[in-house]
């Protein structure tokens, strides 16, 4: 009888907070069935045993801010046959790429005692502005259940099932009342992402935007009713300006408002 190869995964991390790797160790139940999937070939939050590549599925979590970075992830793109990019740093650069909107060496000499030592990019990027990305898993941090989906996707050889309607979405669903038309509450949810199960929304709080950009945006829209509850034009900077803040809609959006 045939003895079939299992899958070697890897996970590697680039500037980020290890929350989006952490996402799949946090998978418990669902875990032991990834586990018996594939091999899981380099994973340094699990364990310190390493394969050599290539590998047929990469996650790849961070964002590229370092020369070295950026080196580094041409390195993991040739060594991966498909790569799949986790979390808002990897996908839109990530709350980090609020410098991008900055001269970086204002931040560093106002930081760092010897500024002369941190090497460091003007702009905190996405993977998929230096290499080809197979997939974009969003989320600050990521859903655990939509991660193990994307897994089972690419091992069965079809397309992932994850939404791609917005949060307003998942507020109807679970029967919360919008915060924006009742309570008068600033909130993303219209332009954002499906994915948190409309956390702040159910605890009195607008949406954070922690998803990304849902597709086809209608970010200006959103900024007009900002604007009838009395929010202010840097208010409205601030709110597109988040975990995300360097995604294409929301950037372009928050340059608008811009005193």
């Amino acid at each position: 009888m045939a003895n079939h190869r299992k899958p070697k995964l890897a996970v590697w991390k680039f500037s980020s907070c290890d929350g989006c790797q952490l996402s799949l160790l946090d998978c418990e139940d669902e875990l032991l069935s990834v586990v018996g999937a594939v091999d899981i070939a380099n994973f340094p939050e699990a364990s310190r045993a390493v394969m050599k590549g290539p590998y047929d599925i990469s996650l790849v979590e961070g964002s590229i801010t370092t020369p070295h970075e950026a080196e580094r992830i041409h390195q993991v793109r040739r060594q991966s046959k498909l790569l799949i990019t986790i979390g808002a740093c990897a996908t839109a650069g990530g709350i980090q790429a609020l410098k991008n909107f900055k001269d970086v060496k204002d931040f560093i000499s106002a930081v760092y005692a010897s500024p002369e030592y941190i090497e460091t990019l003007a702009k905190s990027t996405p993977i998929a502005d230096h290499v080809f990305v197979d997939y974009e898993l969003r989320g600050c941090p990521i859903n655990k259940y939509q991660l193990v989906e994307v897994l089972n996707a690419f091992l069965n050889g079809r397309k992932p099932n994850t939404p791609a309607y917005s949060v307003c979405m998942e507020c109807k669903r679970r029967g919360t009342v919008c915060v924006m038309v009742a309570q008068g509450i600033a909130c993303m949810g219209p332009v954002v992402h499906a994915g948190c199960g409309a956390i702040c929304p159910s605890y009195h709080r607008g949406c954070y935007g922690c998803f990304g950009p849902k597709e086809t945006p209608n970010t200006g829209s959103l900024s007009e009713w900002w604007k009838q509850l009395g929010i202010s034009e840097n208010d409205i900077v601030r709110g597109f300006r988040g975990f995300n803040a360097y995604a294409d809609a929301f950037r372009k959006e928050s340059e608008l408002h811009e005193v």
